[in-house]
């Protein structure tokens, strides 16, 4: 199947391919086109349209695109896509919706592939799919700790009384 959305891809449209590709259709094919050019591309070509104004699987209230494809096709029973999503959305929005801490630290790692030089969208998005796979790793741990809001969510460490969640000698922090 072929799905289209903007070109000079951001968070959410290499979140939505990634997702797409790993758990919804692994034989995805990727259109990237000017916006403007979006709905006659995707009618010409029989591609479904991602992250653009007025479809199905795009931005609905505060939720981003990413969470519109969890919901379209019944990812949301993984605990930890779902928490992927709220990562995603917190990069991809205002991040009002779900606070989500791990967001701002995604946007900052989209921005920089995004002056890295890479050629297309295409290329972009393989590169950085890596960034996904690794996230997607972090919420299944998560998720595994019965954390499923993620490591950062709650006060600080310093405010609980509580180690980091990735410090593995157990150490309390200094009070």
């Amino acid at each position: 199947m072929k799905w289209i959305t903007r070109e000079h891809v951001k968070v959410d449209r290499v979140a939505c391919p990634w997702l797409i590709k790993k758990f919804v259709d692994k034989d995805a094919e990727f259109l990237f086109v000017p916006t403007d050019q979006v709905m006659e591309v995707a009618e010409r070509e029989g591609a479904i349209p991602y992250d653009v104004k007025a479809v199905e699987l795009g931005h609905h209230g505060k939720e981003c695109s990413f969470e519109a494809i969890l919901k379209k096709y019944g990812l949301t029973s993984d605990p930890a896509l779902v928490l992927l999503g709220k990562i995603v959305n917190g990069a991809d929005t205002d991040n009002s919706l779900w606070r989500q801490p791990e967001g701002e630290g995604l946007e900052a790692v989209a921005e920089g592939f995004r002056h890295l030089g890479f050629k297309d969208d295409h290329e972009q998005n393989a590169a950085e799919w890596i960034v996904y796979d690794a996230l997607y790793a972090y919420c299944q741990e998560m998720v595994r700790q019965d954390r499923p809001d993620g490591a950062f969510k709650a006060a600080s460490s310093q405010e609980t009384g509580k180690t980091n969640p990735w410090d593995r000698t157990g150490v309390q922090p200094a009070q």
